[in-house]
C-alpha cells in the first residue's frame, strides 16, 4: 500500500458529537495526518490489512478528503507527519496546513515547515479562520506573487468563510472569500514557509473534530434590577467559547476564563476575578483528583481577593470547568502563588451561584385550548385543565400566553393580537379588569406578538404597528409599558417575536426583513438608570441562525443555546439547536416533523421540546420520536 493514502486511511467509525458538516479537508493533499489509537489493537490492525488488502490491482487512486476525520472516536488521536526531502512549494503548504489539525499541544511538527525565523515569529492561538470545506492551495497568480527575491515562491490559500474564533476563543459567523499568500523559500534546498498570516486555518469538519463549544460564568450587570431578586448580584451568565478537546481541558478552561469575558458579552458582565489574575506560573496542568476536587493557584494579583470575593471567583471557577468537565467537580480550592489557601467552595456553596437559578422550575406546560382558553398541563401530561383565575374562563378569546417563571401569573394576547392582559394564576376565576396594552394597528398581523417574561419578572412584548413598531417592557408586568431602544434595527425591519433569557441580558428577536423573509437576531440588553427611575436597552444584535433563509420561531433551550425553526435557501424546513454565538451545538440532531408553526423549550434542559404542527402541539421525549400531546389546541409554552 502506497505509504501516503496508508497514512490518510481511517479505521472504525466516527460521529460522537451528532454535528453534521460539509467537507472540510484539504482537497489533494496526499500525505496525511495520521490517526492512530491510544490502546493500539488487533482489531485495528486487522481493519488496516484488511484495507491493504482491498486495495485496487489497477486504475486510479482518490485522494481521500481530510475532512472526514470529523466528530471522531474520543479514543483516537491524531499526529502529525513532518516534512519530507523534495517536497514541492504545494505541498509544503498542504503538509503544513495538515500539520495544524493534529493533537499537539504548540505544533511542533508544523513548525517543522517553516523557516526558523517564522517558526519563532508564527502564533498560532492569534484566532482561527473556519472555512466551510478545507482550505484549497495553488501556486499565486503571477499578478500576485510579489516574489520576495529570486528563490522565493508564492502559494495562495483559499477557501469560503464559514466562520472566526479570536484570540479569546469567541466564535462569531462570517461570509465571504478567506484569501491568504504564503512565501516561502529554500532552507539547506528544502522549501520551507517564510511568511505567512498568524492563526489556524481550518476546515468546517476538522474544527468541530477539534475544538468543542463550552461555556464559561461571568456576572450579571443587572443595575438597579438586581434588586428585584434575591442575590441578583450573584446571577452567572454563559458566555460561549470554543477550546481544543483534547489539549489539557481543564487547565485552558480556566485560562480562558481568566481573561474575561468575550467581547459580545463583555458590556453586562463582570468577573470577581481582580485585573490581572491568572494561573501561577507552575500551574501547567490541571486536572480533578479521583474525589472531584480541583486545586488552583493564583498568580499574585489574584491573591489578592477577598474572601467574598474569592468565594465568588471559585463560583465561576467550578461552573466553568463543569461545563465541559466528565465528572462531577465536587469542590474548588483556589490558592496564592506559594500554596497559601484563599478559600474553598464545594458543589453545595457553589448551589448559591447556580447558573439558571432564574429560570424557574416549568411544573407546568400552557397553550391555547380549541376554546381560546389558557391552559396547562403537568409535569407527566395528564389530562390537561383551563388555568385558574381569568385567563382560564375563556369570557376573553386568546391568542398567546407567556407565564412568569414562578407560576403565579400569566400575560396573555386576545385571539385578534389586540390587546394584552395579565392576571393571576392562583385563586377564584375573578376578572380580567383593563388591559394593560393595546395596538392601534388594522391588521392582526401587524399587531402585538407573543409576550414573554425574564428571571426578574419584567414582560417584554413588541407591537407590529407599522406606523409605530416598538419592544416594549413591563416591569413587574404591571408597570406602564416603557419603550424599549434597539439602535441596531435597520430601516424597513421589524419585530416579530420576543424571547428574552432568564436572565435578563440576552434576547432573541425574531426580524422580519423588508423582502418578507424573517431572521433571529440576538440582542444584548443593557440595565441602567436609578432605583426610582430604571432603563434599559437593546444594543449589538447578531445573527444566530446566519444559515438559515428564513426563521419561523425560536425558544431558549438552555443557558446558551436556542432551539430554533425555519429553513435554508431551497431546502425543507428544520429544527435545530444553535448556540448564542452562532454556532451549531453539539446536541444530536433533532428527527424532522412538517409545518412547525412555534416551538417551546425550557431552559431546564430536561425537560422535553414542544412543537406547534400541523398535527397539533407534539413533544419530543428524550430518545424518541415526535409523540402528540393534543390535537386541539396551539401556542405551547413553558414558564418564561
Amino acid at each position: 500500500m502506497d505509504a501516503d493514502v496508508r497514512r490518510r486511511r481511517q479505521s472504525g467509525r466516527s460521529g460522537s458529537s451528532g454535528r453534521s458538516g460539509r467537507s472540510g479537508g484539504y482537497g489533494r493533499r496526499w500525505r496525511s495526518v495520521r490517526r492512530v489509537r491510544a490502546l493500539a489493537s488487533l482489531a485495528v490492525l486487522g481493519a488496516l490489512l484488511a484495507g491493504c488488502a482491498s486495495m485496487p490491482d489497477e486504475g486510479g487512486l482518490d485522494r481521500v478528503n481530510s475532512s472526514h476525520r470529523a466528530q471522531a472516536d474520543t479514543q483516537v488521536r491524531v499526529y502529525s507527519v513532518s516534512p519530507q526531502k523534495g517536497e514541492t512549494p504545494q505541498q509544503i503548504v498542504r503538509g503544513f496546513l495538515e500539520a495544524t489539525t493534529s493533537d499537539e499541544a504548540n505544533f511542533p511538527t508544523a513548525q517543522e515547515y517553516l523557516t526558523p525565523q517564522m517558526a519563532r515569529a508564527w502564533n498560532p492561538f492569534s484566532g482561527t479562520h473556519v472555512l466551510s470545506s478545507g482550505p484549497s492551495v495553488r501556486k499565486a497568480p503571477k499578478a500576485e506573487r510579489d516574489l520576495p527575491g529570486k528563490d522565493g515562491y508564492v502559494t495562495q490559500v483559499t477557501g469560503r468563510r464559514m466562520a472566526e474564533v479570536d484570540r479569546k476563543h469567541a466564535y462569531s459567523p462570517a461570509k465571504g472569500e478567506y484569501n491568504a499568500r504564503f512565501y516561502l523559500t529554500k532552507v539547506d534546498g528544502q522549501w520551507r514557509i517564510d511568511r505567512m498570516p498568524d492563526g489556524l486555518v481550518l476546515g468546517q469538519s476538522d474544527f468541530q473534530r477539534i475544538y468543542r463549544p463550552i461555556n464559561n460564568y461571568y456576572y450579571a450587570e443587572l443595575g438597579p434590577d438586581s434588586e428585584s431578586v434575591t442575590n441578583g448580584k450573584n446571577v452567572l451568565v454563559a458566555d460561549p467559547v470554543y477550546l481544543r478537546r483534547r489539549i489539557n481541558p481543564v487547565t485552558e478552561t480556566i485560562a480562558a476564563l481568566l481573561e474575561g469575558p468575550t467581547g459580545w458579552i463583555d458590556p453586562v458582565v463582570k468577573t470577581a476575578f481582580p485585573r490581572g489574575t491568572r494561573l501561577a506560573p507552575k500551574q501547567r496542568h490541571l486536572t480533578l483528583d479521583d474525589a472531584g476536587a480541583l486545586t488552583v493557584r493564583l498568580n499574585a494579583k489574584g491573591s489578592r481577593a477577598s474572601r467574598t470575593q474569592c468565594d465568588r471567583m471559585a463560583a465561576q471557577v467550578l461552573h466553568s470547568v463543569q461545563d465541559q468537565a466528565s465528572a462531577k467537580v465536587s469542590k474548588v480550592d483556589l490558592r496564592g502563588p506559594q500554596g497559601a489557601e484563599m478559600c474553598t467552595q464545594t458543589r453545595e456553596d457553589a448551589a448559591d451561584y447556580q447558573p439558571g437559578r432564574l429560570n424557574g422550575s416549568a411544573k407546568r406546560v400552557y397553550f391555547i385550548d380549541k376554546n381560546h382558553r389558557v391552559t396547562a398541563l403537568g409535569r407527566h401530561f395528564d389530562q390537561p385543565e383551563p388555568v385558574e383565575g381569568a385567563l382560564g374562563t375563556g369570557k376573553v378569546e386568546m391568542g398567546a400566553v407567556a407565564v412568569n417563571r414562578p407560576e403565579k401569573e400569566a400575560a396573555a394576547v386576545t385571539r385578534g393580537r389586540r390587546s394584552l392582559y395579565v392576571a393571576s394564576l392562583e385563586g377564584g376565576p375573578g376578572t380580567l379588569g383593563d388591559p394593560v396594552l393595546m395596538s392601534k394597528a388594522k391588521h392582526e398581523d401587524d399587531r402585538l406578538t407573543a409576550p414573554s417574561w425574564d428571571g426578574l419578572g419584567d414582560l417584554w412584548i413588541a407591537d407590529r404597528d407599522p406606523k409605530n413598531p416598538r419592544l416594549l417592557r413591563l416591569r413587574g408586568g404591571k408597570e406602564k409599558p416603557e419603550e424599549i431602544e434597539v439602535p441596531g434595527l435597520r430601516k424597513g425591519q421589524r419585530i416579530e417575536s420576543v424571547k428574552i433569557a432568564s436572565d435578563g441580558l440576552r434576547i432573541a428577536l425574531r426580524v422580519r426583513e423588508p423582502q418578507g423573509s424573517s431572521t433571529l437576531q440576538l440582542g444584548r440588553v443593557h440595565h441602567g438608570g436609578t432605583t426610582k427611575k430604571p432603563e434599559a436597552s437593546v444594543a449589538a444584535l447578531r445573527p444566530v441562525a446566519p444559515q438559515l433563509e428564513d426563521v419561523v420561531a425560536a425558544s431558549w433551550a438552555g443557558g446558551s443555546r436556542l432551539v430554533v425553526v425555519g429553513r435554508e435557501s431551497g431546502s425543507v424546513q428544520q429544527l435545530l439547536y444553535m448556540e448564542t454565538d452562532g454556532s451549531a451545538s453539539d446536541q444530536p440532531t433533532l428527527p424532522g416533523i412538517n409545518d412547525v408553526t412555534g416551538v417551546a423549550a425550557s431552559e431546564d434542559e430536561n425537560r422535553p421540546l414542544l412543537a406547534d404542527s400541523e398535527d397539533g402541539i407534539v413533544r419530543l421525549p428524550p430518545d424518541s420520536n415526535w409523540r402528540t400531546l393534543t390535537g386541539e389546541g396551539s401556542a405551547p409554552v413553558y414558564p418564561g
